[in-house]
């Protein structure tokens, strides 16, 4: 597939753009800074550009058959990008709608789950980070009602273990105690959902 990877210099980016590599897809980053993909040389194709510009995402987007999105703003995050997941959101579902690719995977937060106990996502969100709450609902809002073929991936606390691909996947809920995952495995899911139609339309909790 051809796949255009947002939020690829990040760590779970990074990961997406190494198992979409392995596993035989055409790979377009489109970044604000290149440097960190150097590394894969001609083995993907880097464009430079920003991710807030809907009229430069159509453009990069022609010819894509899906985005697999792992953009989020640095931590911690200043006061200009607290509403960063909205603009981000509000930018790439037009670009897509302009540039007519429909499929997008995105990552989401675990924190937006007000039903899970343990552990409590929801309530640990509201308390600690309730800005990243508050966007990335906003952010989620705005794809469920694009029109576009959307997956949204809510892992709980993220680490840097290897890929096991032996994690857990639940439909609308955070798995039972589900406390971490490993960015590698996160990157593992959205690559598969972007090559199927399986979880179109669905918000999916990861967890090891």
């Amino acid at each position: 597939m051809k796949l255009l990877i947002l939020g690829a210099t990040g760590a779970t980016g990074l990961e997406v753009v190494t198992q979409a590599i392995e596993r035989g897809h055409t790979v377009t980053a489109f970044v604000r800074n290149p440097e960190p993909l150097k590394t894969f040389g001609d083995r993907i194709t880097v464009i430079r550009g920003n991710v807030l510009d809907s009229a430069e995402l159509a453009g990069v987007l022609i010819g894509q058959e899906a985005v697999l999105s792992a953009f989020g703003p640095r931590l911690p995050i200043s006061r200009d990008d607290a509403d960063l997941l909205q603009r981000f959101a509000f930018a790439l579902t037009h670009g897509m709608q302009q540039a007519g690719v429909r499929r997008v995977v995105i990552e989401s937060t675990a924190f937006l789950f007000k039903d899970a106990v343990f552990p409590p996502a929801h309530l640990f969100g509201r308390l600690l980070f309730p800005g990243v709450v508050r966007d990335a609902s906003e952010m989620e809002n705005t794809f469920q009602k694009s029109g576009l073929d959307w997956t949204l991936v809510r892992p709980p606390q993220l680490t840097n273990k290897p890929r096991t691909g032996k994690y857990r996947v639940l439909e609308g809920h955070l798995p039972p105690f589900g406390f971490n995952i490993s960015r590698a495995d996160v990157a593992d899911f959205m690559i598969k959902g972007g090559e199927n139609h399986a979880s179109i339309h669905k918000i999916i909790g990861l967890a090891k």
